[in-house]
This record gives C-alpha cells, structure tokens and sequence, in this order.
C-alpha cells in the first residue's frame, strides 16, 4: 500500500513548478524531460549542454539528498522482467517523440500554458495508463 503524503506531495508538486518557471525565464524552454535529455546530445544550443546535464543531475542526485537529510530509504520498486521493460521504454521513446514532447512537458508546462495540444497529450497519457493497469492487472494478471 502507498503511504498518502499530502504536504511532501505539495511540496514536490511546488518544487517542480519552480524549476519549469526558472527554466522558462532563463533559458526559454520548456521543462520536459525528453526536450532536456535531447538536448544534451548534438547539436548543441548556447548554455544548454550544462543547463541540461545539471537538470539530469539534479534528477539522479535529489533522492540521495533527500535520504541524507531525512535518514529514510528511498523506496523504489522496478520490474524483474526485461522484455515488458525494453518494450515499455521504447513505446515511451516513441511516444513523446510522436506527441511531440513528454508527461512532464505536457502535463507541467503545456497544461500550465492552456496549450490544447497539450491537454489532449495529457488525457491520452493518462487513458493510456488506465487501460494499460487495468489489463495488467485484471486481465494479464500481474
């Protein structure tokens, strides 16, 4: 069962409006994590390389940080089996390069903008992941 925690939940949701906000001012992008990672391969744009790596960085390093001052674990669970995983990761791939972004650029920042594209982005996401757990729970069984 997941523990509801409404105030770290708030301040996460805070968190990761402050970033999409400070990024928008001082780079003008968007905060979304495939348009982010893209970027650090070429070719390059002025600044972006290490506003990008320290974006990442931050991402892999914030659940040590917050382990060291919290003195919890970092419960995290990942799937044993590979082939769903691989299948999974490139529909992703896929995906946010078919819909012309991500979860978190469409579902953060477009949404915050009213972009359309973006709430129909982000429906489909979230219908997809409905049938997608329905199935795989009810159905597949797992």
């Amino acid at each position: 069962m997941t523990e509801f925690t409404p105030l770290l939940s708030l301040l996460g949701g805070v968190l990761i409006g402050l970033s999409a906000v400070l990024l928008m001012l001082t780079d003008g992008r968007i905060a979304g994590i495939s348009g982010i990672v893209g970027s650090l391969f070429p070719p390059y744009r002025d600044k972006a390389l290490a506003r990008s790596l320290a974006f990442i960085l931050g991402l892999v390093f914030a659940p040590l940080v917050a382990n060291s001052i919290t003195d919890q674990p970092i419960q995290q669970s990942i799937s044993s089996n590979i082939p769903p995983m691989i299948a999974a990761g490139l529909l992703v791939g896929f995906g946010s390069v078919w819909g012309s972004g991500c979860t978190s650029g469409h579902g953060v920042c477009g949404i915050a903008r009213l972009s359309p594209r973006s709430f129909l982005a982000t429906a489909i996401f979230l219908a997809t992941g409905f049938v997608t757990v329905f199935i795989a729970r009810h159905i597949v069984g797992a």
